[in-house]
């Protein structure tokens, strides 16, 4: 991507129930980029929708359904999963979208190789899908909140280095919460952005995704989003580091005062 663009976690609150096309007028008062399409329950929207988000001009990405789990006990669960996972890749190409992410699985109690192995094996299944109708969407798990959960930023580099349309979608909340407070200073930010460019190149650094908000975290991991200002999240050396990195690509306000937050960082970034 040609900058660093700015975008909400759905729509803005301000828009109320009134849709995408408010949304987006709402990011054009506010100086924002875009948004991440937010399919919690289902990769559901309505053909309206559909030609409003195509028609905006903004950055759009997506966040595929919470009900993934490449690594349940039951097949008929990772091959819904697998299902939704291409689903959501397939209405955000037809969107304009840049990228979609999601949360891939957790360990349930298995060694971590193994897990990863499992992953391996169903996004191998999600990327051929996509190959065969030259979807070449960024397919991105994302880096998780609890200990539980599959998702840390070293196994999802290692996938990343296995298939050409895999990266990571860095939840820099996430990995604060998960490790109980710490990787939250410059240098800790820095040592990841460094380790992902070392590891995957300048692609990497140059088509990001990334989510931040305000975290509540405890021993076990993330708790909830919190705004900004209400947490210890350093957004502002994080930022620091982006600059330094010279990172392209996307932030996603995850705050629960989404475009509040999305704004205060954009402008915070524009004036180092």
């Amino acid at each position: 991507m040609d900058k660093l663009y700015f975008l909400t976690a759905g729509v803005p609150l301000k828009a109320g129930n009134k849709g995408y096309k408010k949304g987006f007028e709402i990011h054009d008062e506010m100086g924002l980029d875009g948004l991440e399409l937010e399919f919690v329950h289902g990769v559901r929207i309505s053909e309206q929708s559909k030609d409003d988000v195509k028609n905006s001009g903004k950055v759009i990405t997506a966040h595929a359904p919470f009900y993934i789990n490449l690594n349940a006990r039951e097949n008929e669960k990772v091959e819904a999963s697998v299902q939704r996972i291409i689903e959501t890749a397939m209405t955000t190409n037809e969107l304009g979208g840049y990228s979609i992410t999601y949360h891939a699985g957790f360990y349930l109690g298995q060694d971590s190789e193994t897990v990863y192995q499992q992953i391996e094996k169903q996004t191998e299944i999600i990327t051929s899908e996509l190959k065969k109708v030259s979807n070449k969407i960024w397919i991105r798990p994302e880096t998780t909140g609890k200990s539980t959960q599959w998702g840390t930023l070293e196994e999802i580099i290692r996938l990343s280095k296995e298939f050409e349309t895999v990266l990571p979608c860095v939840d820099f909340s996430h990995i604060h919460a998960r490790y109980n407070g710490f990787w939250n200073t410059y240098d800790e930010f820095a040592s990841m952005l460094e380790k992902i460019g070392n590891e995957l190149g300048e692609k990497a650094l140059k088509n990001f995704h990334a989510h931040i908000a305000g975290i509540d975290y405890s021993s076990k991991g993330e708790k909830k989003h919190l705004n900004l200002m209400e947490s210890d999240m350093n957004y502002k050396d994080l930022l620091k580091a982006f600059k330094d990195f010279d990172v392209k690509g996307v932030i996603i306000c995850e705050s629960p005062n989404i475009e509040e937050d999305a704004k205060l960082m954009k402008e915070y970034y524009l004036s180092l």
